[in-house]
């Protein structure tokens, strides 16, 4: 079954509570939070302590995703504040086996995270450890990112690298209802959705309506 992930990073800032139960009355799997420090990623979102005081609105898993430098300084933040998986930046950390231990011995799920134009030549060194493949699918431009279709064939590729193992293969970046279906059939299982959603007439409709264009209904 395909899970959706709304990322509230996409949303009204002024309104992330209201985000984080409007995505779950629409029946999200996974509440997706983008820490970007504006260092790594061109852009500056939220910490820990926002994630700490949304923790108590929703039960759904917080799917946290680390965009930025030294991501190893936010570990035990974001795990303390609610965090169920966390996901590293592979291009971030210089070690990531070490990364992926470390998130592993604080209790969480744990991903590790490609730029679009990033090889999965690291990933069969960590696969035994990871229970989230995240994949880019869009880079920023300025203008908004816009998926690119040639990562079709990455998401192919990660699913082989996968053998069969229980591991989510996640992407983001320019998810649509006009590529849902498409990432999906490639091996793609969670969907982030920013635009998707917080874009549309009614977001507790666009999440079920994202989830059938996934299973091609």
């Amino acid at each position: 079954m395909i899970k959706i992930a709304p990322s509230i990073a996409s949303a009204d800032q002024s309104r992330l509570g209201w985000a984080v139960q409007t995505a779950d009355r629409a029946g999200a799997d996974l509440i997706h939070l983008d820490i970007e420090d504006g260092v790594f990623f061109p852009n500056i979102t939220f910490g820990p302590v926002t994630i700490r005081h949304l923790r108590p609105l929703t039960d759904l898993p917080f799917d946290v995703h680390l965009e930025v430098e030294s991501p190893e300084h936010y570990f035990a933040q974001v795990v303390e504040a609610g965090a169920n998986i966390v996901t590293v930046q592979v291009e971030a950390t210089r070690f990531p086996y070490r990364a992926v231990y470390q998130l592993k011995e604080l209790g969480v799920k744990t991903g590790l995270a490609f730029n679009a134009a990033t090889s999965l030549e690291p990933l069969p060194a960590v696969i035994e450890h990871l229970d989230v493949i995240h994949l880019m699918t869009a880079e920023p431009n300025g203008s908004g990112a816009h998926f690119l279709p040639g990562l079709v064939m990455k998401i192919k590729e990660a699913k082989e690298i996968c053998q069969g193992r229980p591991i989510e293969i996640e992407v983001d970046g320019g998810i649509s209802l006009d590529n849902a279906y498409e990432v999906a059939e490639a091996g793609a299982t969670i969907l982030v959705a920013g635009r998707a959603v917080w874009g549309s007439e009614d977001p507790v409709e666009a999440v079920p309506a994202l989830r059938r264009a996934a299973e091609g209904n």
